[in-house]
């Protein structure tokens, strides 16, 4: 006998976001370690773990038997009757239930039993998200579910254009075996329900769950559907089993809500819609859509509605307000759900009456507006619980359902064929498997709103960042004040620091065109070309200014350079504007306000051109001689290790994702673009200064090992082969200056 994962957190005191817990089929449960994460830490971590687990289930019978008693008494205190039913007990009133005991009827400690579902059975799951922190919300939510399922799963989005382009490429990047996501356009079924007035926060989405009838497949029978704020703490297909629970006439499955709204009585002249006596919660719903579609559930929603509303006015909580109207003509209709399918912790809650230990919940709902500020005795629980899928890594979610075969994706089947032709004793294999590792990648963490310029010659500030470099967001953000478009590089835990940061910081939160998409860690390399190409494709101008988040723009460049793409008529040329790249040693400076003061800081020894002195061919064809009296632009050639920064089409050529870590990232896209005839134009009055900041680790790799420095000479002989392939004669230039040096 094994206890459940919320039963052992509870009575064996572990972390509740560390441990590796064998799951009933014998499987590990993995949750973000406590100790350092280090892959040796975490290898002896789980050896720990996995030998204290076996003691705790050699002491199992003794822990039951405790739970029996302390159930005795916690019924007792809890005795009495809240709301429609007792809370306590449960609400499964299906024909089988007859052979349930008594223990299996009353509130209790114990791992329930598990309603019988077909061990491949595929469970549908619907959500409506709309909006970048919706977007955000549900992805918690779906680790949740993939940690705990056993089943393979299929999720239906009802999205607005932002929530499809971040989820599409999340679950496309996912890569998550036996999960199937399909999405419906939300602007298609607004007509649908925008005649209601809604007060609801929500706002015209809050009331989309009772257009799932019609936004669905006709020939979907049964749904789980789901509010973004939720977090489940057991197998998705205990709930889904449910159905099976159902009588004959019952068509959607509710848990009783767990405040007074619906009873009027919170204020003075506080008049809710009506409802069963504590009406239901709309945050975890059983639809059985084959029955609604049946009974005409869309007609029936809207007459409700109507004939509501001619004395409501309008809804106060959305959706929720029109179900439980409608429950109030047709009782026979609901199928009441046990209250630890959906704890809500709302204002006003009283979900504490509906368990008596922690280990009793399935689902959290964090219905309140403050979310984690709630008011619960237990909510540090509720909170730690939270916190652990909210930073939990989604790589370690992409596991195969032992015993439940499905077709892969041709992206998948095309990627193993490559992994499997990799050479494993190439001692360059680690480079060029990383090449072919997928990335997750989360588009647009946080709001982004951008109006396109009507003259067609906005500029994209392009970079990209890791967590070291956090710190310069808001010096970039003070000297740039066009669109921005960064790809940070993080961890799942690292995501929800930023995250703090931006909201935290008066400059961050008061941009909205800035896009920030986080590419989540995984590998031993820095992909910064695959990280650079991210920022790159998202950038949403004409034109993009392809830098570093290290270096800071001089103030007005935004402007100067836009001036600069209508004076080089770029829309008909091929042309790279180079912006010359100067350095400090100074953590302070006195940031230069002009070409001619820079030059004067420049004679005074308090900046330099840079990288003059440890890697000059990177930037010395800008020619800096030239620069310095230059009234307009002049054309340089390029040579061998040139990597200006530069403003170009954004159809430009991607970079080379072959590179990874430290070296030729950046020179071998600016010979792509030689390649491909970009002129390369310096900009007489535009300068960009690079801050001082500590070595990163690749640089340190780079310089440190030998086996590093040889494989990127191996990459750069196949990038100049591969070059030549692409480009014919022109691009043998390349190859002899490589050979010459």
């Amino acid at each position: 006998m094994e206890l459940c994962l919320a039963e052992l957190l509870f009575w064996q005191g572990l972390c509740l976001t560390v441990p590796h817990f064998p799951s009933l089929d014998g499987r590990s449960l993995l949750l973000t370690p406590c100790l350092a994460d280090t892959p040796a830490a975490q290898v002896l971590e789980r050896a720990v773990l996995e030998s204290r687990v076996r003691e705790v289930e050699e002491e199992n019978r003794q822990i039951r038997l405790q739970l029996s008693q302390s159930q005795g008494m916690a019924g007792q205190a809890a005795d009495g009757n809240y709301g429609n039913q007792q809370w306590g007990a449960s609400a499964d009133t299906g024909p089988e239930d007859g052979d349930n005991t008594a223990e299996e009827k009353n509130n209790h400690t114990g791992c329930p039993r598990s309603p019988t579902v077909q061990k491949c059975e595929l469970i549908h799951v619907a959500c409506v998200c709309a909006g970048h922190n919706a977007s955000r919300d549900v992805v918690t939510l779906v680790k949740s579910v993939l940690f705990h399922r056993r089943n393979p799963l299929h999720f239906h989005f009802i999205t607005d254009t932002v929530a499809n382009r971040i989820l599409s490429s999340l679950f496309q990047s996912w890569m998550v075996p036996s999960v199937q996501v399909s999405f419906y356009d939300a602007d298609e079924l607004k007509s649908e329900v925008s005649w209601i007035p809604n007060k609801h926060y929500s706002g015209i989405y809050g009331l989309m769950k009772l257009t799932l009838t019609k936004a669905l497949p006709s020939d979907l029978s049964k749904v789980i559907v789901l509010d973004t704020d939720i977090t489940f703490a057991t197998d998705i297909a205990e709930l889904w089993g449910i159905f099976r629970k159902f009588t004959d006439k019952q068509v959607i499955g509710l848990v009783e809500n767990q405040s007074d709204w619906y009873l009027g009585n919170l204020w003075k002249n506080h008049k809710p819609w009506p409802a069963l006596g504590r009406g239901f919660n709309t945050g975890v719903i059983l639809l059985y859509l084959e029955r609604l579609r049946r009974i005409g559930w869309e007609q029936m929603w809207r007459l409700t509605a109507e004939r509501e509303l001619m004395s409501m006015l309008s809804t106060s909580l959305a959706d929720q307000d029109i179900f439980n109207a409608f429950i109030k003509q047709n009782p026979v209709l609901v199928h009441q759900l046990p209250c630890f399918w959906n704890v809500q912790l709302s204002d006003h809650t009283r979900s504490e009456q509906c368990y008596t230990e922690v280990s009793d919940l399935k689902v959290i709902h964090w219905n309140s507006p403050k979310k984690l500020r709630v008011k619960n005795k237990h909510v540090e629980f509720f909170r730690n619980l939270y916190l652990t899928f909210l930073e939990y890594d989604g790589n370690l979610l992409r596991r195969e359902l032992f015993g439940c075969p499905t077709q892969a994706s041709p992206e998948s089947v095309k990627l193993q064929k490559a992994l499997e032709e990799l050479d494993e004793d190439d001692q360059c294999y680690d480079f060029r498997r990383e090449r072919l590792t997928v990335h997750r990648v989360h588009l647009y963490f946080l709001q982004y709103d951008y109006t396109p310029t009507e003259d067609n010659t906005d500029i994209t500030l392009v970079a990209q960042l890791s967590m070291d470099r956090l710190q310069m967001l808001e010096a970039i953000c003070k000297h740039w004040e066009g669109p921005i478009s960064l790809a940070l590089y993080m961890s799942d835990a690292e995501a929800q620091q930023f995250l703090r940061y931006a909201q935290a910081s008066e400059v961050l939160k008061n941009r909205k065109n800035v896009g920030y998409h986080i590419v989540y860690k995984e590998g031993q390399f820095y992909p910064v070309n695959l990280v650079r190409n991210v920022a790159l494709k998202n950038a949403n101008t004409p034109y993009v200014f392809l830098t570093d988040v290290d270096f800071l723009p001089m103030y007005g460049l935004y402007d100067y350079l836009r001036k600069s793409v209508v004076q080089m008529d770029m829309a008909h040329t091929k042309k790279a504007l180079v912006v010359p790249a100067f350095e400090t040693l100074r953590y302070r400076l006195s940031f230069p306000k002009s070409k001619a003061e820079l030059l004067s800081m420049l004679d005074m020894g308090t900046l330099y051109t840079f990288r003059y002195h440890v890697w000059p061919k990177g930037h010395a064809p800008t020619n800096y001689a030239k620069w310095r009296t230059a009234t307009t632009p002049y054309k340089v050639e390029w040579e061998p290790d040139f990597e200006p920064y530069v403003v170009v089409r954004r159809e430009c050529p991607e970079y080379d994702q072959r590179f990874v870590g430290f070296g030729w990232n950046k020179v071998s896209h600016i010979m792509e673009l030689d390649a491909q005839e970009y002129d390369l134009m310096v900009l007489p009055n535009a300068f960009m200064i690079h801050m001082p900041h500590a070595p990163s680790f690749d640089i340190s790799k780079f310089r440190s090992s030998s086996s590093y420095r040889n494989c990127l000479n191996t990459l750069k002989d196949e990038f100049h082969q591969d070059l030549s392939r692409k480009y014919g004669s022109a691009a043998l230039k390349y190859l002899t200056a490589q050979r010459n040096i």
